[in-house]
């Protein structure tokens, strides 16, 4: 049976919690995957997650907008219209520490944890399983790391 250690990713890119957010932005832009683990390298800890939702829930301006249903005759429906009532422009903090936007409550597995259980884990709305030896962080565990493997594990049979 496969397990984390078999199908992660050994050489995991992370951030710290002091990097500010614009150059977690500038960083996730060039990358080919969409979160970093954040690890307190003093510690070598793994104190958080920052995805790229943590970063686009940044640039959201729901509360500073008001919304018009419209609805004209023939139409059976209404649409929704967002107006922006501010006048400003996003005022997003790009300086401020990721520690201020990451998520800290993360799910994490052990290198021997099997198949069934990140299969468990990746089918919801988590997209990648840091993979800790301890409190170290070793490898990490994504969707389509476990795809690939699932798919080479078939092809070998």
């Amino acid at each position: 049976m496969l397990t984390a250690r078999d199908v992660m990713t050994h050489d995991v890119e992370t951030v710290e919690p002091d990097d500010e957010v614009g150059d977690v932005l500038t960083r996730l832009g060039k990358a080919q995957f969409n979160g970093f683990p954040v690890v307190d390298s003093e510690r070598g800890d793994l104190v958080g997650i920052v995805t790229q939702g943590d970063l686009v829930r940044l640039f959201k301006k729901t509360d500073r907008a008001f919304w018009i249903p419209v609805g004209l005759p023939p139409f059976l429906e209404t649409v929704t219209y967002s107006v922006d009532v501010s006048g400003d422009d996003f005022d997003v903090d790009v300086d401020r520490p990721i520690s201020e936007v990451m998520t800290t409550d993360v799910v994490t597995v052990a290198p021997d944890d099997d198949l069934d259980r990140l299969l468990e884990l990746l089918s919801g709305e988590i997209n990648r399983l840091p993979v800790l030896d301890g409190d170290t962080l070793v490898g990490i565990v994504t969707r389509e790391d476990l795809i690939r493997a699932v798919r080479d594990e078939r092809a070998e049979a």
